[in-house]
């Protein structure tokens, strides 16, 4: 899949599941069930053991699903998860050596960001998508929409602290997509929690981009 076309998708969906587990079974375990539930978009983290070898699975095998990698900290770990297959990238901050390597691969980068001038940052650097992160300790929403309101033109994705209750919040707030972690893969039935976020998300028409 093209970078535009993973870009496509997750402003489609607007739900990234992001995936970290004890082990390389439990992380497929959970990426089936996400997508059972309808969600097509992975986001497997670095700190599952093995990630990349699991990476390179689920992009084997799950042909109908975006499998990204979570969590890349450098430019070597990224051309890793490159090499494996996946079709984006995400780090939990900004690095600009990563965000070059990996958008020189004609692959979608999501860098991490937290305060207004790493956000700008990020987005200088060529993100078409900026993760902000830990969104929930800043004041969730009300973060994103001052956030939009100084930096209207540039895509956010909110990741720490969303979700069922405030997902529509996010995306009212400004948000392109949302990032969910254990509310979604730690949920007693994770196929039915990946259907009610995308109920969540469906309730808000968001402005073409």
């Amino acid at each position: 899949m093209k970078q535009d076309e993973v870009r496509d998708a997750i402003l489609k969906c607007r739900v990234i599941p992001v995936v970290r587990a004890a082990s390389p079974a439990f992380a497929i375990e959970i990426v089936d069930a996400i997508l059972a539930g309808g969600i097509p978009i992975i986001e497997l983290t670095m700190t599952v053991p093995g990630a990349i070898e699991v990476i390179a699975e689920l992009s084997r095998t799950r042909k109908d699903a975006v499998i990204g990698a979570g969590t890349v900290l450098n430019a070597a770990d990224a051309q890793q998860c490159l090499d494996a297959g996946a079709q984006f990238i995400v780090s939990p901050g900004f690095k600009s050596e990563t965000v070059k390597l990996v958008l020189e691969s004609e692959t979608l980068m999501i860098p991490g960001a937290l305060t207004p001038t790493e956000v700008i940052d990020a987005w200088q650097a060529g993100a078409e998508f900026v993760k902000i992160f830990p969104c929930g300790s800043v004041g969730g929403p009300v973060y994103i929409k001052s956030l939009k309101a100084a930096l209207p033109q540039i895509r956010m994705i909110p990741t720490g602290g969303v979700n069922l209750a405030n997902a529509h919040a996010f995306l009212h707030a400004g948000a392109s997509a949302i990032g969910v972690g254990s509310e979604l893969t730690s949920a007693p039935n994770i196929s039915r929690t990946a259907r009610q976020f995308i109920q969540a998300v469906n309730l808000f028409e968001p402005c073409k981009e």
